[in-house]
């Protein structure tokens, strides 16, 4: 999906702020609500659809979520991204991130690279470009500047749907879900918090090269792998939360779509203090076989 725009007073390019670059206009509602969908793809691996939701949340004016999502040949890889808050151009080190991670990501999968080799190298080329975002290529020498330097950051997590299984990758408090069709799910990654929940590791200037927390998993059963920012796992932190919202939006058979929807959907009736954003890749029961 492509999130370009042209400004609705002059014509010109939307910067990732929702200002435009020529005449410096506010956008109204820019980036407040989008959908992306990937058909086909993950040659017996994903089940047909994936789909992803972002919302800019009812105490926001900006979304600084960013996702992205490719189904090509024998893989299905998603990547949603969150801005730090106390980082200056948020929305943009997050679009950036999502961007080169799944490019990179498509790049080595469809080059014969392991999946677990592919999702830490898109990571840290994914940190890379954030960090050249403010004409910083290395890491800060001293992290107790870190949230005060004028450095664009974002969380990061990957996701990758293939024949043989499930893989995923994090850096901060972004997560990665498996939730089944039957039995009990499962969070796969881990936060990189400390105290009073303050992020440990990131993407960007200012931040070490990451090392993300990588899982593979071969499900026993179809279900979807779900890639979240905070905006969502904060009112559902739990996967079998997660896994009943699901199934209750898709008994109908509509699909990831429609799924991520009510995900998001119910971020929002629980306030909707942040962004949100729900990425669902789904697995097949191929996936699963011997």
């Amino acid at each position: 999906m492509s999130e370009s725009a042209d400004c609705v007073e002059c014509g010109g390019t939307v910067a990732p702020d929702g200002r435009c670059w020529d005449c410096g206009a506010a956008q109204p509602g820019f980036r407040a609500h989008m959908e992306i969908t990937a058909e086909g793809g993950a040659e017996g691996g994903a089940a047909g659809g994936a789909a992803g939701v972002s919302d800019r949340g009812l105490r926001r004016g900006v979304n600084a979520d960013a996702m992205a999502l490719v189904a090509t040949g024998a893989w299905t890889v998603g990547v949603v991204c969150d801005g730090v808050t106390l980082s200056p151009r948020s929305e943009r080190a997050a679009r950036v991130a999502a961007d080169v991670g799944i490019n990179f990501l498509v790049e080595q999968l469809s080059s014969g690279v392991l999946p677990e080799v592919a999702l830490v190298g898109a990571a840290v080329r994914a940190h890379r470009a954030v960090a050249a975002l403010a004409g910083v290529a290395g890491a800060a020498t001293d992290r107790r500047d870190v949230m005060a330097a004028v450095a664009p950051a974002c969380t990061y997590a990957a996701g990758v749907v293939g024949p043989d299984g499930i893989w995923s990758a994090s850096v901060g408090d972004s997560r990665a879900y498996w939730l089944p069709d039957e039995g009990p799910g499962a969070a796969l990654t881990e936060d990189d918090t400390g105290g009073l929940e303050a992020l440990t590791a990131w993407l960007g200037a200012d931040a070490d090269e990451p090392v993300p927390h990588v899982r593979s998993y071969r499900p026993p059963c179809p279900g979807r792998l779900l890639l979240c920012t905070d905006g969502l796992w904060r009112c559902l932190p739990d996967a079998e939360g997660l896994r009943a919202v699901v199934r209750r939006a898709g008994s109908g058979g509509e699909g990831p779509q429609v799924e991520a929807r009510a995900l998001v959907g119910y971020a929002l009736e629980a306030g909707g203090h942040d962004n949100v954003t729900a990425l669902l890749l789904p697995v097949a029961s191929s996936v699963t076989a011997g």
